[in-house]
């Protein structure tokens, strides 16, 4: 079968480079992957309730040597997988894509992709090896409970070869991103939540034996995913390959625009790392942060990776093409929603903390007392998510233009601000909560870093119109806030006809419900405050579908 390269190629002697298939508008790509992580994310509930019900938190060992066994390869993952190759790997093969051709494309691709999973698989060898000893720096606090310690050397050696399997998919997902397809890349993570929580029900024990399974099962489901996206790869008709590893001039490109950018898009895992190290002085510290984790991740998975994700390739087609009304357009849309749909998950979580760790974790080991600490520690990551966000959407206004070395500059700066304040906050009596107001802090002098250095270079200053609509949405999401402060204040109240209609359940119920009602109330005050109209609805509908 004759594809429609080849019939292009027959008609001219002199053909022009194919060019890579279209994509769609940032709403739209973001969309797609955002509705395929809502998916994972809510599976990753389910998942996430059940090991904190089965290995608790200050309880006993187990919970906090998981929780390291898990942070520890994503560490690794964030830096070297996700954040090089979504900073360095996706510009240059969308630029190789639209300016060469595939054929090309999928040769800097294959190439890239021997590279880094031989240069994973080293690093996993390398640190299970080394464990005992990572394991003292990683975790200084740990070295008081013998027990504690060992177990999570052990299960973190078990999880380290996630990494490579991890590095493999990110890869193979720029490609797929980078051609316009989200579809497989946002449902690849659904893999790793339904392959843990399947193996959590079926062989649980106690506390320890949870811990195994749990860990075992983060060990298949990278597998699975590096699977999926190859699959994925293969079935878009990209032509990647599995080769020896050769240093190009193509990949050594990559790898020194990827060396600034592992430090400057990873920031936060950074500053995450520090965080759970001085949580791991304290027992059920660092579960207590990973639980809390969990809910701040959540505005920023399904908006601010989605929309980075999306903006990504977009922008720097622009950029390529010296489009700056395309660029414009993309950093305002990308902007406007993302603030608009943080911003009232910023203002949920700073309202009613304790509402929503209550009502999601607090049953079986996972005890009130861990719950309580667990909600001071959200409060101060609240007010920091719409910062969380705004990185993972200003940071591609850099790297579109292969420039990562400020981005560096500005994510070492963040390191330190997290580092000494976290150590000040924790020591003066804020406990964990003072590790996540640090983090928070940190995030939001990256954030301003990156965005007052877009305004001075001239690469992108918001829109009158964008401006208007992030007052009307900050003013609606104030509203909103006020609401749910009533809600939290009221909770008993709220509760207590629940509880006499039914035996069980009364606190999920009243959760539900709540956030119900306040995503309702939103979406009223946006349209109250003008934020949105029925007819850019409409308008913005039939521009997606043109798309």
């Amino acid at each position: 079968m004759t594809t429609e390269p080849e019939i292009r190629a027959t008609a001219s002697t002199n053909p022009p480079a194919p060019e890579p298939p279209k994509q769609g508008g940032v709403m739209k790509s973001s969309a797609i992957f955002s509705g395929l992580t809502l998916v994972s994310r809510l599976v990753g509930f389910a998942r996430d309730i059940a090991i904190t019900a089965f290995l608790g938190a200050s309880s006993g060992p187990a919970a906090d040597a998981y929780n390291t066994a898990l942070s520890f390869p994503n560490l690794f993952r964030r830096i070297f997988a996700e954040g090089a190759f979504a900073a360095a790997f996706v510009p240059a093969y969308a630029k190789t894509l639209k300016q060469k051709g595939e054929a090309e494309a999928d040769q800097v691709a294959t190439d890239a992709l021997a590279t880094v999973a031989v240069v994973t698989v080293i690093l996993t060898i390398v640190a299970q090896l080394a464990m005992p000893w990572l394991m003292m720096a990683i975790n200084i606090g740990f070295l008081d409970d013998p027990d504690r310690f060992r177990l999570a050397v052990i299960l973190t050696q078990i999880t380290m070869p996630y990494l490579p399997c991890m590095a493999i998919a990110a890869l193979l997902s720029g490609v797929l991103n980078a051609r316009g397809r989200f579809i497989v890349s946002g449902a690849y993570p659904i893999l790793m939540n339904l392959i843990m929580l399947a193996a959590l029900l079926i062989w649980r024990g106690d506390q320890i034996q949870s811990a195994y399974a749990a860990a075992w099962s983060v060990l298949v489901s990278g597998v699975a995913q590096a699977g999926l996206c190859w699959w994925g790869v293969r079935r878009a008709g990209a032509n990647v390959r599995l080769s020896m590893p050769k240093l190009t001039p193509a990949v050594k490109a990559i790898i020194i625009t990827a060396i600034p950018a592992a430090i400057g898009n990873s920031a936060t895992q950074i500053n995450v790392f520090i965080s759970g190290n001085l949580a791991s002085f304290v027992d059920g510290g660092r579960t207590w942060l990973a639980t809390a984790d969990r809910l701040y991740q959540l505005p920023l998975g399904l908006i601010g990776v989605a929309i980075g994700i999306a903006l990504l390739p977009k922008l720097s087609s622009a950029i390529a093409s010296e489009d700056r009304g395309q660029e414009q357009a993309s950093m305002d849309e990308a902007l406007v929603l993302s603030m608009a749909l943080t911003l009232p998950a910023a203002a949920a979580i700073m309202a009613m903390p304790l509402f929503l760790i209550d009502g999601l974790f607090t049953r079986g080991e996972f005890l009130a007392f861990d719950a309580e600490n667990t909600a001071r520690a959200l409060l101060q990551f609240g007010w920091g998510v719409p910062a969380f966000v705004l990185i993972r959407v200003l940071a591609p206004g850099f790297f579109a233009r292969q420039d990562t070395k400020t981005p560096m500059v500005f994510a070492l700066v963040s390191v330190a601000v997290n580092a000494a304040l976290a150590i000040l906050l924790f020591n003066i009596g804020w406990g964990v909560s003072g590790i996540a107001a640090a983090t928070s802090t940190a995030a939001w002098v990256n954030a301003g870093l990156l965005g007052f250095t877009l305004f001075r270079r001239d690469h992108y200053r918001p829109g009158p119109s964008a401006v208007s609509r992030l007052i009307r949405v900050l003013i609606a999401s104030a509203a909103l806030g006020a609401v749910l402060v009533l809600a939290q204040m009221y909770r008993p109240m709220i509760e207590a006809p629940i509880a006499a209609l039914t035996e069980h359940g009364a606190k999920e119920i009243a959760l539900i419900l709540t956030t119900g009602v306040g995503g309702l109330v939103y979406l009223v005050l946006l349209f109250v405050t003008r934020a949105v109209t029925i007819g850019e609805i409409k308008g913005l509908l039939r521009r997606e579908r043109r798309a």
